[in-house]
């Protein structure tokens, strides 16, 4: 009859440690079923789960070894009605979740955990992307992030988040939730909006305010925010007031676009990790054209406007780019590519972007308004767009040192 151990050896830790553990197991004829193991501060924890099919005295075994190598080990004895759990466990749906913020406060742990015990989730692993705090005391460079593996049957996905999102806004932290699978580590696409998104404003709104209509622009999007005029009908009305503008202005607006905190960072690696990028904009073709030149998008699709003369006619080249039109060029750029929905990433901050980000296989959200942020499956308000990294899984110290080793 099987008999099942979990050994459990903890230290400091020091070169040599597991061959020792593993030379005292193999020559009690024990079988690996399980193991981990991980360092914090310097301290190692090992817990590997044996079975063995006859008697030996393992435990005193591992306990001379142990005292050789400076660990404390316990072997603690495994029913099979713990193992049959443990093993059904394993087959549960695991979910990611993912803590941002430039400094993650201690009290958030003790909140994730409640919330996490509450929906019937055990955590798996914590693990820390972002790189160590600053001995300063001042703020991480690409803030803090903290990613915790969770597991659990029948979870009802939509209530976590909604209390997720809830209990971020408190501590002013954002909490993402992901559904784990293969297609986590094997997104390939990710598609960008542009205005208050790539950049730090709202291109139409630049346009106005040099044109001295911004007064009249603006009254055309409070009407569209209340709901009396549709995206196509309020854009083609702020359009018309453009008429006249000189062309001389995009170009000068164009070189004095402020970029979001991070986006270039963020395209760094995202070329050099060999992703496909894209930009699909309400906004014009103009400028997202001098961002595509700038950091170097695989293509982009927006508002193509009239130019004649030397000047704008208040008009744009149909089809206009709209909130559906978004969605399907995601998805036609996918199956050009030949890739999985769930391969695909789309980022935006407005309403026009919704449709965009429930069809992507990780949508985000990116320092949208409260309604926007609720809508989507994750959103992102305290770091700059480069946290998008985290989100992907990556680790901050991978990511520099594999850039500094290229």
């Amino acid at each position: 009859m099987t008999r099942r151990l979990l050994i459990r050896a903890t230290g400091a830790a020091r070169p040599g440690q597991l061959a020792g553990l593993g030379q005292a197991l193999a020559r009690s004829g024990a079988r690996l079923l399980d193991i981990n193991q991980s360092v914090t501060f310097g301290m190692v924890s090992l817990e590997a789960l044996v079975g063995l099919e006859h008697d030996s005295d393992l435990e005193g075994a591992l306990n001379e070894v142990g005292d050789i190598l400076g660990l404390d080990v316990q072997a603690i004895q495994v029913s099979a009605e713990d193992y049959q759990r443990w093993s059904s466990q394993a087959s549960e749906p695991r979910l990611i979740l993912t803590l941002l913020a430039p400094h993650l406060p201690a009290g958030i742990l003790a909140e994730v955990g409640a919330l996490t015990a509450e929906h019937g989730l055990t955590v798996e692993l914590i693990h820390r992307l972002s790189g160590r705090e600053p001995l300063d005391g001042g703020v991480p460079r690409f803030g803090s992030c903290v990613e915790c593996w969770l597991r659990g049957e029948e979870i009802d996905l939509d209530s976590l988040r909604e209390k997720a999102l809830a209990l971020g806004a408190m501590h002013g932290v954002d909490i993402a939730i992901q559904e784990d699978s293969i297609w986590r580590r094997h997104r390939r696409l990710v598609c960008f909006d542009m205005d208050s998104t790539l950049i730090q404003a709202e291109v139409i709104d630049e346009l106005a305010r040099r044109h001295g209509v911004y007064e009249e622009v603006a009254a055309v999007t409070e009407r569209a925010m209340r709901g009396e005029l549709d995206f196509q009908q309020s854009f083609r009305e702020r359009m018309a007031k453009l008429k006249g503008l000189d062309e001389a202005v995009l170009a000068e607006i164009a070189e004095e676009l402020p970029l979001m905190d991070g986006v270039e960072r963020l395209m760094k690696h995202l070329k050099r990790l060999g992703y496909r990028t894209a930009i699909l904009s309400g906004g014009f073709t103009y400028f997202a054209r001098h961002l595509q030149e700038t950091l170097g998008f695989d293509e982009i699709h927006a508002n193509e406007l009239v130019i004649e003369n030397g000047k704008v006619t208040g008009e744009v080249r149909e089809p206009i780019l709209d909130a559906s039109r978004k969605a399907e060029l995601l998805r036609e750029i996918a199956a050009r590519e030949g890739l999985a929905m769930e391969q695909t990433i789309a980022v935006g901050d407005g309403a026009n972007d919704l449709k965009m980000l429930a069809a992507a296989g990780l949508g985000i959200a990116f320092r949208a308004k409260p309604l926007v942020r609720s809508q989507a499956r994750q959103s992102i308000s305290t770091l700059g767009i480069d946290a998008v990294l985290y989100l992907m899984g990556y680790r901050e110290g991978d990511l520099e040192d594999d850039s500094r080793a290229g």
